[in-house]
Order: structure tokens, then sequence, then C-alpha cells
């Protein structure tokens, strides 16, 4: 089972504004949104988690940080701590919810070692920007996301600790609580402990530091620095504690024609109406996906028997489908943007899936299944600056 363990983080300082300095996370964002962040504030956290410039801008990121903390913009907790995080925001239906986890160091775990698993296959992507940002740093910025298969972390958290900021964006209000009394830190950490925790989001930045905590070992010679944890968001998997949307397929290299043409094997294909969000509600109702084209909307229902020897999930089903089609995918969430990427003719078509099930999300976790890659989007996005984790320097 996974180790969980409190640290003395780096926050802003009381009374700032944490409108002006917290980010959505560094994955996300694109260069114009990374200057309006910045422009916002001299000491917003795109500074240190987003440098830019030339080769030196990890140093520079790192030489900020130690400046904020000489003059005091970021302290540091005087003792170990837990933090608790709470969003607070309407969902797709228009219900009330909040989803609260606990912000903490999560062991980093050899591949396959068990404790902590992976929860879909991911793409090819880039690491070196933020292993070298984590070496220069010595600091967890960004929080990777775990659901705990264990039961009982969602009434742990429900009693409010020391609060200690709050913000609101896109609509959802964030809020941090600190917890330092031993006897809460030893239950929340005894009940995350006594399950696997499944990674939901930040397979690279987990990745990223088990590459860091072998490098560490390797300078220090040493088993038990904090590069042995990195800084993780864990809730509990159970279905009032998952805001989950569909990360949707569109493609390339193919005109709609012939991509109807190798999805009919395994679809019926029917017209359907045009997209809306109530749409996205009833293919969850009818069982069904979409085919969008420059001048289509067609609805494809799987065929009997087409996927017995599939998993039930959408990816699934249109790797299945599609396994000799020459069509190029790649992913987007939200349904304007598909329709735009469509209509603009950026790209030839794109199929709109339903959001992946808390039973399939289980199953993955019990059976040490992976599923195909983007086949889930956990919303809200968590914020950077909340809470930042130091690490063992090199």
């Amino acid at each position: 089972m996974p180790k969980i363990a409190p640290f003395a983080a780096l926050r802003y300082a009381p009374g700032t504004d944490l409108q002006l300095v917290i980010a959505p996370p560094y994955d996300v964002l694109s260069a114009a949104d990374v200057a309006e962040l910045g422009a916002l504030d001299a000491h917003n956290i795109v500074h240190v988690d987003v440098p830019t410039g030339g080769d030196d801008r990890y140093q520079v990121a790192a030489h900020t940080l130690e400046e904020w903390l000489a003059t005091g913009i970021l302290v540091r907790d005087e003792q170990p701590s837990l933090t608790i995080y709470r969003m607070a925001f309407t969902d797709a239906t228009g219900t009330d919810r909040t989803i609260v986890g606990v912000l903490a160091g999560l062991e980093v775990v050899d591949l396959d070692a068990g404790g902590v698993l992976p929860h879909e296959r991911t793409t090819p992507k880039a690491v070196t920007d933020r292993l070298d940002l984590t070496r220069a740093t010595a600091t967890n910025l960004s929080p990777v996301w775990g659901l705990s298969l264990a039961s009982g972390l969602t009434a742990a958290l429900a009693a409010p600790g020391e609060p200690v900021g709050s913000m609101t964006a896109d609509g959802v209000l964030h809020s941090v609580e600190r917890i330092t009394e031993p006897v809460r830190i030893a239950e929340i950490t005894a009940i995350i402990g006594a399950d696997d925790v499944l990674i939901a989001d930040g397979h690279h930045r987990y990745s990223i530091s088990r590459t860091y905590r072998d490098e560490v070992r390797a300078a220090s010679g040493r088993t038990d620095t904090e590069a042995e944890f990195t800084l993780t968001f864990i809730n509990e998997l159970v279905d009032d504690q998952l805001s989950i949307e569909a990360i949707h397929r569109v493609y390339t290299n193919i005109c709609v024609d012939e991509l109807r043409a190798d999805l009919s094997g395994c679809f019926d294909i029917e017209p359907a109406p045009e997209p809306t969000p109530a749409m996205l509600a009833q293919m969850v109702e009818l069982g069904r996906l979409v085919l969008l084209g420059p001048d289509t909307t067609e609805w494809l229902i799987p065929k009997p028997g087409a996927f017995d020897d599939v998993r039930a999930l959408d990816g699934a089903y249109l790797e299945h489908a599609l396994a000799g089609s020459r069509a190029e995918v790649s992913y987007q969430h939200g349904l304007a943007e598909v329709v735009e990427l469509v209509s603009s003719a950026q790209v030839n078509a794109a199929i709109l899936i339903r959001p992946t099930s808390l039973v399939e999300i289980q199953r993955t976790a019990r059976e040490g299944l992976l599923m195909p890659p983007k086949s889930t989007f956990f919303t809200p996005k968590l914020r950077t600056g909340l809470v930042i984790r130091p690490t063992a320097a090199l």
C-alpha cells in the first residue's frame, strides 16, 4: 500500500490576493494564457511554473522562487501539515457539488510495483520541461490527482482545518485548509494508506517524480529524502466525489465518407439532430456515439455483438472499430471546441463519446487494467500555487 506523508508546505503569505497569483495547471495554458496571467501580478505562479525565455529559464525560475521566499512573498509552514482542498461548483447538470481531497506527499513507487496505479495508457509527450524545472527549483509545483480506493476519506475530511486561502476561477470556489494536529494527520494518512491510489490525472508528472527520485538517490546515496514523495491531491473514488467529462476524438488524414465506411462494420449509422449540450446526456441515455462531419451529424449505434470482447469504453470501441483505418486521431475536450474544429475544417471529422463510468474506473483499478489514452477528463482542474511542496535538492 502507498505511503502518505505530510510536509512543510510553501504558501503565499497571509493577506495575498490569491485571485492574482494562482493559475491553472501548466499543461492547459497557451502562451497567451501565460502572458495574461503573468501580467496580473509580478508574483503570479506562472513566473515559476511556466518559465519563459532562453536556455536559462529554469535557473531564472529557481532564482525567482528563492527571491519570493527571501522577501516573504512565499512562507514555509513551521511544521509538517496536510492540506484539505475543496472545490465547490455547479456541474453540467446544474447540481451544486463539492469535491474534497487532501494535498499530501504520495510515495513515488517503481513502475508495476503496486500501491500507486495508472489508469490509462499515456500518449508520447515531452517530459524534459517538467524534469528540468523540478531539478532547478527542487519543488513540486502542480499536483498529481490521485483517487483513493479506500473508504472513509470523504468523511475524515468533513471537519474543517485552519483556513489558509481561497479563490474563485471559472465558477469554481477553490479553498484550502491546513491540518497540523498529529492525531488527525495519522487518521487521514492511515485511511489512504489502507488501499491503492489510482492516478486520475498527471501520469507524466508522476513519471517525472520517479526519474527525479532516482537522480536524488544516486547523488545523495539516500532513500529517505523528500524526493521519495510527490505532491498529490487525493480524494475518494466514489460517485459524488468525481466529476468526469468526455475527451472527444477528432480525425485527420481521412474524409468523413471514408471514416463512416470504416465505422459501418461495428455501428449502425443514422441521422441525428444538431449537436447541443442536451445531446451529450441523450448519448448516455440511448447508448450512442455521434459522428460529426462538415455537413453532417449522425448517430453511431453499436451493432449487436460488435463489441462483445471489448471493454465497455467508447475509446476502446473506436480503437476496435478503426483498427485498420488510416485515420489519424487526436483529442479534444468540450463540445463547442469540437464543433469549431470541424466547422472550420481544422479537422476532417470528429466523434463525440460518452464519459467513462465510475464502474469502469473501479474495474480498471481492481483488475490492473489500462484504459485507452484520453479516456477521462476530471473536472474541475486543480489550481497551481495554492500549495508548493519542497523536494530534496541535488
